[in-house]
């Protein structure tokens, strides 16, 4: 595939990764309050975001075949084509049917988007050496996404604090940035990703169309051979809903204490920094959580304290104690996530893998938007305390969900087995199961209304 090595493949995979989730970063503290500050209220910011949701919810599945159809490299230039014109909108949308254009283009930002990178890293390693271990470029590719993120968030911070700057607002700033950074970032796409097999005819393209029904009817019938796996991704639904309640209306309910937007989302970038630190503090626990407790039991635990920290965000009065509590949500998210994929790996073997994590995605990209829409409404017409209070709800009482993969655990343990537990279609421990998906964190993060990222509106 490449006359590159597997080290410089690594580099150049670990660059362009950064700079696709840097202005994520940019975009996570200021998105929903630059929505209000043009005149949106609460519950239309929620039918807006829905529109990102909705295409993602459509897409998700079926352009999976088109990376494998097209080529990688063509399918992540027009995704990163389409970010550039979504934010490009999103500058100028003064009006509901704009934003919810620019959200809309985010929707199939994001689609185009999941996958074609990673896949290209993996591809391009083996290619190069068959003994390649890429998986310590995936390693530290969740380094990458926290640093990236970070620095991201705590220069939308540094904007927000030197703005205005003429007839450009504060709140504006940090978005005319991540355009500037995802121009950046497609130009060195054009020159660090390549492809030396040409791509694929237009009757392959036509072939991954036609077949994208029967892929999603295969992703569906799926759950129905696996109650494990069904309650798994069960559990995104509940996560994907109760994660509007941390990333949409936590910026809300800290401009609510602080009482000044523009100084809500200065703190913002900062807090959101120091998140992407406890996100990776939390992931550096797992282990510790996996041998003292086990992988499902831990999971239900972490859905419940994430509710705490959520409840916390609504019910101190102070800036300080809400973003403790936002903190220490995203601590225990960074310790769920891993967790959550681990069991959901667990499941699937061969090709169906890419399906079930494709159908992981997709249910809580469908959830959250059912969220923004609820969420935003009732933060609205009542309080945005009681907003965090149902989301902190819906996010506990998915733990029970987690009880099927913890009984599959044990009978595994005791030599029992599970028909039901695994679907698999060749012999563990491929090379290829060591791929893993975008933290979702980031994904929703963006999904949610923050920005793009995190399993999040542009990146």
């Amino acid at each position: 595939m490449s006359t590159l090595s597997v080290r410089q493949i690594r580099r150049r995979y670990l660059v362009l990764y950064g700079l696709r989730w840097l202005p994520a970063g940019l975009l996570i503290p200021v998105m929903i309050l630059l929505m209000q500050e043009r005149g949106l209220s609460l519950s239309q910011i929620g039918l807006v975001v829905t529109a990102q949701g909705l295409i993602v919810l459509a897409l998700e599945l079926p352009t999976g075949g088109f990376a494998d159809a097209l080529g990688r490299k063509p399918v992540l230039v027009a995704a990163w084509v389409t970010c550039v014109i979504s934010l490009a909108v999103f500058v100028v949308a003064d009006s509901f049917w704009l934003f919810f254009l620019s959200w809309a283009l985010q929707g199939v930002y994001r689609a185009l988007d999941s996958g074609p990178l990673e896949s290209w890293y993996v591809d391009a390693s083996l290619a190069a050496d068959p003994e390649a271990e890429y998986e310590r470029g995936l390693g530290h590719a969740g380094t990458v996404i926290g640093v990236a993120i970070g620095a991201g968030a705590l220069l939308s911070g540094g904007l927000v604090a030197l703005g205005p700057i003429g007839p450009v607002s504060a709140l504006t700033l940090p978005v005319l940035a991540a355009i500037a950074l995802q121009a950046a970032a497609l130009a060195a796409l054009l020159i660090l990703l390549v492809e030396t097999h040409p791509a694929r005819s237009a009757s392959a393209l036509r072939s991954s169309i036609t077949e994208a029904p029967r892929m999603v009817g295969q992703a569906f019938g799926l759950l129905r051979r696996s109650r494990v796996l069904l309650a798994l991704v069960a559990v995104e639904l509940f996560w994907g809903f109760g994660m509007v309640a941390f990333e949409g209306l936590l910026p809300v309910r800290l401009a609510e204490v602080v009482g000044d937007a523009d100084r809500a989302a200065a703190l913002l970038g900062p807090a959101t920094s120091v998140a992407w630190l406890a996100n990776a503090a939390g992931a550096a626990l797992t282990p510790l959580m996996l041998r003292r407790l086990g992988a499902a039991p831990s999971a239900a635990l972490l859905r419940v304290l994430q509710g705490v920290t959520v409840v916390g965000m609504g019910l101190f009065a102070g800036p300080v104690g809400v973003l403790i509590a936002y903190l220490a949500c995203y601590a225990v998210h960074g310790a769920s996530n891993p967790l959550h994929m681990g069991l959901l790996h667990r499941q699937v073997d061969g090709p169906y893998r890419t399906s079930v994590i494709s159908l992981n995605s997709m249910m809580a990209g469908g959830a959250g938007a059912l969220g923004a829409v609820v969420l935003t409404a009732l933060a609205e017409r009542t309080s945005v305390s009681l907003g965090l209070f149902v989301g902190a709800v819906v996010l506990a009482v998915a733990a029970p969900l987690y009880l099927p993969a913890w009984r599959a655990e044990r009978r595994t343990r005791s030599g029992q087995g599970d028909s039901t537990a695994s679907i698999s279609t060749r012999p563990p421990h491929d090379a290829a199961d060591a791929v893993q998906p975008v933290d979702r964190a980031a994904d929703m993060a963006l999904t949610n209304g923050n920005a793009d990222g995190g399993r999040g509106a542009s990146a």
